[in-house]
């Protein structure tokens, strides 16, 4: 197995008398994606804010690429080569999708000394990423509130691909698209992976998590319940693993096997 990206060891995170996390150690390989699974409250946003640079982890260590890595801002870790895409997507929705694309990053090009926004330069470079991840737009200057759900994450996904990301933190991505955009996204991620960059798919959703994962590693009130290599586990063990099985099983035996 090849060195980890970003290996993140016994991380605590406390708020006041709170323990969000409780030691869980999750290490990223290049080319791969690690699903980070669990219900609500299990410790997973927690978790991927600190890997971000959101939070500082009140005990643990982070190495990046083998070096001890302490993340004071969200900055330090875009600037290391960690890219977070949350469900919000950070986008305007009226907004083109190359202005989108480049906000905050924008190409210029100077006329008689002075700068100026370089229109064709994001035009061509958003119509080449985008169709890299298989989405074919009509037009670059197409607002991005125009695009299905499912091509706003891609837009966001190759954003943070063309900048460089080593490390892709996805915080469900699929939780509110239907099957085929959901199935578009999957393959982005799939594509993504192909290029080397370390994937975090968080999600609740074991068949998208099984669909692409090659590891799983399950949260459970801010602990780590274990990890497993794709083959190693079936989907009806991660869903028991997330759900609580045996508590399910119970339930469902008292309601005459209804549930």
């Amino acid at each position: 197995m090849a060195e980890p990206i970003i290996d993140m060891r016994n991380i605590e995170k406390h708020f006041g008398s709170v323990i969000a996390l409780a030691g869980v150690s999750v290490d990223v390989i290049p080319g791969e994606c690690h699903c980070l699974l669990g219900d609500n409250g299990a410790g997973k946003s927690t978790f991927i804010k600190t890997m971000s640079g959101v939070h500082k982890p009140s005990a643990g260590e982070i190495f990046f690429e083998g070096k001890p890595m302490n993340f004071d801002s969200p900055r330090d870790s875009i600037d290391a080569g960690i890219a977070t895409v949350y469900q919000d997507l950070a986008m305007i929705p009226l907004m083109s999708v190359a202005r989108n694309f480049f906000m905050g990053n924008e190409p210029t090009r100077k006329i008689a000394g002075i700068s100026f926004f370089d229109h064709q330069k994001a035009n061509d470079v958003t119509m080449a990423e985008m169709k890299k991840m298989g989405i074919n737009l009509r037009s670059p200057d197409q607002a991005v509130g125009t695009l299905s759900g499912g091509e706003r994450q891609t837009v966001a996904i190759a954003r943070a691909v063309h900048f460089g990301a080593k490390v892709l933190i996805l915080d469900e991505p699929t939780s509110a698209l239907g099957v085929r955009q959901t199935a578009n996204v999957l393959a982005t991620v799939d594509k993504v992976r192909s290029q080397g960059i370390g994937v975090v798919l968080i999600t609740h959703n074991v068949r998208h998590a099984m669909a692409v994962g090659d590891r799983f590693t399950v949260l459970d009130r801010g602990k780590t319940l274990g990890t497993a290599n794709r083959g190693e586990i079936t989907p009806e063990e991660l869903q028991d693993l997330m759900a609580g099985g045996q508590k399910l099983a119970t339930l469902e035996g008292s309601l005459g096997g209804t549930v």
